[in-house]
């Protein structure tokens, strides 16, 4: 027995069934980011390792990012993520593009991470972003975007919940902390670690860092309060914001919500499961420096990413992901015999042609067979032209579905099936 070749690891095969749950699941992105006036735009799926090195971390760069030099000796890798490539796109078109933008974007990203459940190596990716103005009613809209497409989905505010943070706050709180400015990175990766370990190896941890115990006790207290955000006035226009925007209730002050990447400098937020030790959906927030770090002007910018693989495992898991698809083709023209098998296939042309999705059986088969594979793949009108039908410019169709079956002539086929599929119930 030969070898089937296995796929490369951490990758997916996407069968017509999945295929459909991806297409599904784009489908109800592009909805709600139109809904909101954004733009969908695409960048390059490979790009130069230098665009990420300066702002994404030596995690990043180093062990996550799929590189191979080019046959010029450039250093290239698979996209780990699309913000940098924005960053540098809207810097080379800076002068030509009309402010704010509102842009989204889906597709697929590379990270050389072990695969586990909820988390692959070759995933398809929502990125979307506004740039231009700088305000916490700005930040708001993106949160509120999050919000909608959960509301779409069927996620509820007790099934999920967006939690929001500020760096600046955090930062001056820290510094208030008697921490000096080359520490506070230090102190927002010991944040950033909180969720990650048992709190004795946390602690630990902090020690080994270079933490006092009185800094240390500070530090969860600031991590404790859950009145904390009221002290940013930021944080208090956002809010009124999102009440606004009627999606208050999935929202929550969450102090020890830090973002990991470097590149953040205001906002950031986070979706998770509700569910004791609920998994984390999407994440974003604020990085203004960004377009200037890539050799742009100066411009501020707020957006969020999530992956398909974890939203796809909630959903299937809460029960929220349609079971049935169609079938694209809605009506099957069958063949009786090798001399009707050009008429056939003449007949679906026809068919295709009034704007029906329309396929032949691709040989001479028992009808039954050719109705079994109909009914199998989700087709519920067929076509039966045989040598009597044919000679008389006439054909039969017949419901699978109910077992009805009416013989009409061959010039009235097409408004006679546009008819019969009008009137099927949409699922």
């Amino acid at each position: 027995m030969k070898t089937i070749i296995p796929s490369v690891k951490g990758t997916r095969d996407f069968y017509p069934e999945e295929m459909a749950i991806r297409i599904w699941l784009y489908q109800k992105i592009r909805q709600v980011s139109e809904s909101f006036g954004y733009q969908e735009y695409e960048a390059p799926f490979l790009e130069k390792i230098d665009l990420y090195a300066a702002k994404s971390g030596e995690e990043l760069v180093k062990e996550q990012a799929f590189v191979f030099p080019d046959r010029g000796g450039d250093l290239i890798t698979l996209r780990p993520e699309l913000t940098p490539s924005l960053a540098r796109m809207v810097a080379q078109k800076q002068n030509e593009l009309a402010f704010p933008l509102r842009w989204w974007s889906f597709g697929p990203f590379w990270r050389y991470e072990k695969p586990q459940r909820g988390r692959t190596r070759e995933f398809f990716q929502w990125n979307i972003d506004l740039i231009g103005p700088n305000t916490p009613e700005v930040d708001a809209e993106l949160v509120a975007i999050c919000a909608t497409f959960f509301q779409n989905v069927g996620l509820t505010p007790d099934k999920v919940v967006i939690l929001v943070n500020d760096r600046r706050l955090m930062d001056a709180e820290v510094a208030g902390m008697g921490i000096p400015p080359e520490k506070r990175g230090d102190v927002f990766r010991l944040i950033d670690k909180r969720d990650k370990m048992r709190l004795a190896e946390w602690e630990a941890y902090a020690m080994e860092s270079g933490f006092t115990p009185g800094q240390l006790e500070q530090l969860k207290r600031l991590l404790a309060d859950p009145d904390l955000w009221k002290k940013s006035p930021e944080l208090a226009r956002f809010f009124a914001a999102l009440e606004a925007l009627g999606m208050r209730d999935y929202v929550q002050f969450d102090s020890g919500v830090i973002r990991g990447l470097l590149y953040y400098t205001g906002t950031v937020f986070e979706a998770r499961e509700r569910q004791e030790g609920g998994r984390a959906i999407l994440g974003g927030g604020r990085y203004d420096n960004l377009v200037s770090d890539v050799g742009g002007t100066p411009v501020y910018c707020v957006g969020f990413a999530m992956g398909d693989v974890m939203i796809t495992l909630v959903l299937k898991g809460l029960g929220l992901l349609p079971t049935a698809f169609s079938y694209p083709a809605q009506v099957l023209v069958t063949t009786f015999d090798d001399t009707l098998l050009l008429p056939s296939l003449s007949l679906a042309s026809g068919l295709r042609r009034a704007g029906i999705n329309a396929v032949s059986y691709p040989e001479p088969a028992k009808l039954q067979k050719q109705f079994k594979y109909a009914d199998r793949v989700g087709i519920r009108f067929v076509v039966i032209m045989g040598p009597d039908e044919e000679k008389e410019g006439k054909v039969t169709v017949k419901d699978l579905a109910s077992g009805v079956q009416e013989t009409i002539q061959r010039d009235c086929l097409a408004r006679k099936l546009g008819e019969f599929l009008a009137a099927v119930p949409v699922s």
